[in-house]
């Protein structure tokens, strides 16, 4: 069967204390995140850190996108001014200060190769 020449993924993730790879772009693809954003639902200012981590001759390389960034309570932010192109293999990863507070949703186009 051939591959679907584009995928359209939503990816949602209640944010946690541990670092947490929430999407790995597949093999054969690459992933352009279009849309990364996080809410905090809470009513304090929570915390988040937003990276790219790609391995490099088997060493984890990590590029934080966004490191320790206030969220005020009841508010969002979006962690991209424009689009991250994640190669097969490449992950995105999140971690905040809350392990409840802060939910991260993403809109990615897996694109072949």
């Amino acid at each position: 069967m051939a591959l679907a020449l584009n995928v359209f993924k939503t990816v949602t993730q209640v944010v946690s204390t541990n670092s947490v790879g929430i999407y790995t772009a597949p093999v054969g693809y690459a992933g352009v995140v279009l849309l990364a954003q996080v809410a905090n639902v809470s009513s304090d200012t929570q915390t988040i850190t937003v990276s790219h981590r790609r391995s490099v001759v088997g060493v984890a390389v990590t590029t934080e996108i966004v490191k320790n960034c206030p969220i005020p309570g009841n508010d969002s932010l979006s962690v991209l001014d424009g689009k991250l192109i994640l190669e097969s293999g490449d992950a995105l990863v999140i971690s905040g200060s809350s392990s409840e507070s802060l939910k991260f949703i993403s809109s990615i186009l897996e694109t072949l190769k």
